[in-house]
């Protein structure tokens, strides 16, 4: 059997995501197969092409729904999870139908989605998830921002932390893929110490102080809410914990970049904010009325690479707004 897993890519969550399914999927449902790694990036326009969906099973993790019927795995945790309202509706549908049911699952309840699938995994089909506990706990980390500390999220000591890094810096089309098959194979100590991925990280530590120091020069922040424009700089994989980590009492934080496919406003709120989370801003459901979308708590609006003006203007809406909510004020 020939299995295509799409993944949310220069996503540490997707990554460990695709890995864990690979893991599963081969040991519960179908020894012997075969994996093929394709990464999926939010765009705008179609996030998916139906002519890629050539597997004898056809695998999303830790992105937005297709209600393709070549798709046989679903699995997600994301707020924004349905691009429409028909592709929701399809899901409920599917919900209905046991056979389909059995086969995608959505729950925005978890921190991450390798979590989520791990649970599922464990759950329904008897996976054992103790070999792979370090990824499972480390992909939790990552996707919540659930770090001690600023430094902790921005200093990145931990082997997790440099993948991270790796990851969604990445220009290389098969790195991630080749990859993938690693981080349910080995320690991520390990994984860091693969030459093909040992070698990419000094030059991209040197790029993260780099961030830092532009971040640092382009950064305002305001009643509660940092803003900055980077879009004259293609770094879109900076680490977003570096606002917060240079402007520890802000409680929101809009970046504006820009990359080959994409100009991207990005939003996210401080992990480590004394905020009263009832007073905080829902991001999610901010970034939906422009087309994005994410988790409560962070998200992020996708626009083409020549829309650069309509993304600042959006970006500076999105100021006003949360400017004018701070919650500490």
């Amino acid at each position: 059997m020939r299995v295509r897993v799409f993944y949310h890519d220069k996503c540490f969550d997707g990554a460990c995501s695709a890995s864990l399914f690979m893991r599963f999927h081969s040991e519960c449902i179908a020894k012997g197969a075969t994996y093929e790694y394709h990464g999926l990036v939010h765009r705008a326009g179609a996030l998916f092409n139906e002519a890629e969906f050539t597997g004898d099973e056809n695998a999303i993790v830790d992105f937005k729904y297709s209600a393709s019927p070549k798709i046989t795995w679903w699995f997600d945790h994301h707020q924004s999870a349905f691009l429409t309202p028909e592709d929701h509706e399809h899901f409920l549908a599917c919900q209905r139908d046991p056979v389909c049911a059995a086969h995608r699952f959505f729950d925005p309840a978890y921190t991450s989605c390798t979590s989520f699938l791990a649970h599922i995994g464990a759950t329904r089909f008897g996976f054992d998830t103790k070999p792979v506990a370090e990824m499972i706990h480390w992909a939790n980390i990552v996707d919540g921002a659930l770090y001690e500390s600023p430094e902790a999220a921005v200093e990145m000591a931990a082997p997790a932390m440099k993948l991270t890094l790796i990851i969604e810096s990445t220009q290389d089309p098969e790195f991630i893929p080749r990859l993938i098959p690693l981080l349910t194979e080995m320690p991520l100590v390990e994984v860091l110490a693969q030459p093909f991925v040992a070698s990419l990280l000094p030059p991209l530590l040197e790029r993260h102080q780099e961030a830092i120091a532009l971040i640092r020069e382009r950064s305002e922040e305001r009643d509660g809410t940092i803003f900055f424009d980077i879009t004259d700089h293609l770094l879109e994989g900076f680490n977003k914990f570096i606002p917060y980590y240079l402007h520890p009492q802000a409680t929101y934080s809009i970046g504006l970049s820009k990359s080959s496919f994409r100009t991207k406003v990005a939003v996210g709120s401080n992990p480590w904010t004394k905020a009263d989370p009832a007073k905080m801003v829902n991001l999610a459901q901010v970034c939906e009325r422009y087309g994005g979308g994410g988790h409560a708590r962070v998200g992020a609006i996708s626009f083409p690479p020549d829309q650069a003006e309509r993304a600042r203007e959006t970006a500076a809406e999105i100021v006003a707004e949360l400017r004018a909510k701070n919650p500490l004020a």
